[in-house]
């Protein structure tokens, strides 16, 4: 399950918001994502991950799009709308990445696509991959 070329300390000081509505994606992605140093946040729907992001002001966010409650299509409309909550970048975790799901999650405001179901092997370098395309991220000083 380690990433041979990333550090077990490659997400050491980051915080991260995860949202997912099904309880085997959300568990997998926290463990992984801490097991290379993360602080994790976890929800299970939208309204839960924006009060979560709000409080905790995190320095990425991944949710599910398909979620009860609020989907991660509205989630987003109330990061990017909030002052506290518009300059986080958010990735969808989605099993639904079609061609144009993805453009308009671009026209959005989504930063990238993780697809679903989530590949342990490969889940951080994934993320690794999305995360440099986000401008100033590793010079952000929120961690």
């Amino acid at each position: 399950m380690n990433n041979p070329q990333l550090s077990e300390h490659a997400l050491d000081n980051w915080r991260i918001l995860i949202i997912d509505d099904e309880p085997d994606s959300l568990e997998v992605a926290q463990t992984l994502l801490e097991m290379y140093g993360a602080t994790v946040f976890a929800g299970t729907n939208g309204e839960e991950g924006f009060q979560l992001a709000l409080q905790h002001r995190p320095k990425l966010i991944i949710t599910d799009l398909s979620m009860p409650m609020m989907s991660g299509w509205q989630l987003l409309h109330h990061l990017k709308t909030n002052g506290l909550t518009r300059d986080i970048p958010v990735i969808a975790l989605t099993a639904h990445a079609m061609e144009g799901d993805r453009a308009r999650g671009f026209a959005a405001g989504f930063h990238n696509y993780l697809t679903k179901p989530i590949e342990p092997e490969t889940f951080i370098a994934d993320l690794f991959r999305l995360v440099v395309d986000i401008p100033n991220f590793f010079t952000s000083s929120k961690a």
